[in-house]
């Protein structure tokens, strides 16, 4: 079984906090509540939010009455989760591996992996995470999976070369990616020690093929971020109303399409039981 030192240290340090509230990460945030809402009715749902961080989509789903349990591997994420949570929503969480799930079988109508299956290396673990979703959710219940883009820092590093970017001309950046292209491993350098933990970076057919093989049912494949995240000055055009609409509707336009799904830094597939 891989060992995951890396990932677990990156998370109980912090890295989540505040990340979906700047930049890129509001844009990660709306999508994929939106994407989510599709799938939600009016009804109360059992969630298992497996490897949920310090809770903000718990956070959320609690909030619209549901019974969510957040399920993360670092002790220091689930402490501040449970410490900032709405006191009138209340969500369970407790330290989990993902691939060792502590719930009973055919227990969940809903189980987000919406980081597990992107930071484990080794193919045999990330099935092991899936086989473990499958095992808790009851017949018919949903799964939501997200992976990042085999494409993902070569893309970034692309839209933003010029004289205030210089990483692809960094060798050992050029490295990072070169090894990302032709295995989808990501191995963080030392000399960049803010970057993503260790991780595998996913094309969208790679982990449509890993769902189904542990028989899972496809039911759609979405780009959360879509094109949209290499605008220039996202930032501002994000806080003007009618330029967010506009990027918002190119997205939403575009989040089924195949052709585009490996541009998008993150995307998320959801399954059947």
């Amino acid at each position: 079984m891989e060992k995951i030192d890396e990932v677990f240290e990156f998370y109980n340090a912090g890295a989540e906090k505040g990340r979906l509230e700047r930049g890129l990460g509001k844009v990660e945030f709306l999508r994929t509540k939106e994407i989510l809402e599709k799938y939600l009715s009016d009804s109360s749902y059992v969630i298992y939010d497996i490897g949920g961080g310090i809770g903000v989509y718990s956070s959320w789903l609690a909030e619209l009455k549901n019974d969510v349990h957040l399920l993360e591997l670092a002790p220091l994420a689930v402490e501040y989760a449970l410490k900032n949570q709405n006191g009138n929503h209340i969500f369970s969480a407790e330290i989990c591996d993902a691939r060792n799930v502590q719930r009973a079988d055919n227990s969940a109508d809903i189980v987000l992996l919406m980081g597990p299956l992107y930071h484990l290396q080794n193919k045999t673990d990330r099935l092991q995470v899936l086989h473990e979703a499958k095992r808790v959710l009851k017949k018919g219940g949903l799964l939501f999976s997200v992976g990042i883009s085999k494409f993902s820092s070569t893309t970034w590093a692309l839209s933003t070369y010029g004289k205030d970017n210089l990483f692809l001309d960094d060798d050992i950046y050029y490295q990072m990616i070169t090894t990302e292209l032709s295995s989808g491993i990501h191995t963080r350098p030392q000399e960049y020690p803010y970057f993503l933990a260790q991780a595998y970076f996913h094309t969208p057919l790679e982990l449509q093929g890993e769902i189904e093989s542990s028989g899972f049912e496809i039911i759609d494949k979405y780009a959360i971020e879509g094109a949209i995240w290499f605008t220039p000055c996202l930032n501002e055009k994000w806080e003007e109303d009618k330029s967010r609409e506009r990027l918002l509707d190119i997205v939403r336009r575009t989040e089924n399409e195949d052709a585009i799904m490996g541009m998008s830094p993150h995307f998320m597939i959801v399954s059947r039981k």
